[in-house]
């Protein structure tokens, strides 16, 4: 389907990451059109008919600075569909469009600056480009369509969705044989199996467990392999043919709800995912069932324990650390922050310094000695900018004592790592922490 928005396009311009700057060039090798822009002919179509304002042209194209490439359809699976708007400046994109007819190929340069703050409505000019400095633009175009013609096209294309739904629904339905329930709103239900107790009240909170797949056995989603999803029932969750489905089940049932698009997304769809006039087929289970009553109850009952099970790891976290340095026989005092720091093998070159960048190879272990992670695994050496903050307190405070090649072991007591913070089962709250940490250059 077609979705053509300029807003999409000028988003795509404004992304633009931190580059490297290019230098001026007086565009060599560039003729000047009537229409201002500078311009180089690759290959001339037979297209006699130049795009007009508001016609909307198919392209293929690349932008780019004399040393990097910011943008390029070769990424996307389609051309890059936009309407024509006046120039936003003198020589600019749409300005070079509508002077190219469809088969043409050419490369047309610009001010960077002017298509910055102009083109792509950026308030400040980025630190790497040069005021006037040039960017490039490769341009394929491979059709131009009027307004009129494209505003055609979907509406073809959603009646074609729409009379393809019916005869793929109708064609499910036939096959199975009348085993469903058709409900008053137009939605399809089948008891897959029956479970036990009542059926959900508004309020009520469900444990759900689904799978949603079309008509040609696409799988969109799934909740299985992970913990249920909560789903409070009576408040729009998903789709209205899901969100009254699961009203039929009581604990422990499945059923099998076949929505049609009028009670999914209709002739929106959902992005690439879901085309427009999509039945959707959701199997579902409903796992448990709780009153808002209960669900609160539990909720809190189980903040309470995490709360004593933190208070007791922060107790005992002091006797970790002392058993660990016994076990290990390591008779070393901390720093004042709480810091060990063992050197294993004193480095000879660069010291490290606040405000340098520093890249690492470390080995994370747990107070017990398992190891949690290695940047080793992937060969991947970690860099951060020293002092800023970027890292856990421990690691800016111990290899800032460091120089170029140097090994070190810093055991952080939880203060200087992750505190009373959760960061899942290998890294509970007030979890002291071993590193084992080779700094393998300092960069100014």
């Amino acid at each position: 389907m077609l979705k053509i928005k300029l807003n999409f396009f000028l988003g795509v311009v404004a992304l633009i990451g931190l580059l490297s700057a290019c230098s001026q060039s007086p565009y060599p090798g560039f003729d000047k059109s009537e229409n201002n822009v500078y311009i180089r002919y690759h290959e001339k179509g037979d297209a006699t008919v130049s795009a007009a304002l508001n016609d909307v042209v198919s392209v293929k194209m690349k932008y780019y600075l004399e040393d990097t490439v910011l943008f390029d359809t070769k990424l996307f699976d389609e051309p890059l569909k936009f309407p024509i708007i006046k120039p936003t400046f003198e020589g600019d994109l749409y300005a070079a469009l509508a002077e190219l007819h469809e088969g043409d190929s050419v490369t047309i340069v610009v001010p960077a600056d002017s298509f910055y703050m102009v083109t792509a409505g950026i308030a400040t000019l980025p630190d790497f480009v040069i005021p006037g400095s040039p960017m490039y633009f490769d341009i394929r175009l491979l059709s131009i369509q009027t307004e009129a013609e494209v505003i055609a096209e979907e509406q073809a294309f959603l009646r074609q969705r729409k009379e393809e739904e019916q005869i793929k629904l109708e064609s499910l339905l036939q096959s199975l044989n009348g085993a469903y329930e058709t409900m008053e709103s137009g939605l399809f239900v089948m008891d897959l199996k029956t479970g036990k107790g009542r059926k959900p009240k508004s309020g009520d909170i469900l444990m759900m467990h689904f799978t949603i797949s079309d008509m040609d056995g696409n799988q969109l989603f799934t909740s299985l392999g992970r913990d249920p999803m909560e789903v409070t029932y009576g408040q729009p969750f998903d789709t209205k043919g899901f969100d009254e489905g699961i009203g039929y089940l009581r604990k422990g049932g499945k059923n099998r709800l076949i929505v049609p698009s009028s009670l999914a997304f209709d002739s929106l769809g959902r992005g690439q995912m879901v085309l427009p006039y999509t039945t959707l087929i959701y199997e579902t289970e409903l796992v448990d069932i709780k009153t808002r009553e209960q669900a609160d109850k539990e909720r809190e009952d189980a903040r309470k324990a995490e709360e004593a099970k933190a208070e007791l790891a922060r107790i005992n976290e002091s006797k970790k650390i002392l058993a660990y340095l016994e076990q290990h026989n390591i008779t070393i005092e901390p720093r004042e922050s709480g810091l060990y720091y063992i050197e294993k093998e004193a480095g000879t070159g660069a010291q490290a310094e606040n405000g340098k960048t520093v890249k690492v190879h470390y080995t994370l272990y747990n107070i017990e000695g398992q190891q949690l992670q290695s940047s080793l695994d992937g060969g991947q050496a970690f860099s951060f900018e020293l002092g800023k903050g970027q890292v856990i307190k421990g690691w800016d405070e111990g290899i800032a004592l460091m120089k170029a090649g140097g090994k070190a072991t810093f055991i952080l007591p939880s203060e200087l790592a992750y505190g009373g913070v959760d960061r899942g089962a290998d890294i509970p709250a007030y979890s002291p922490l071993v590193f084992d940490v080779e700094l393998l250059e300092v960069l100014e």
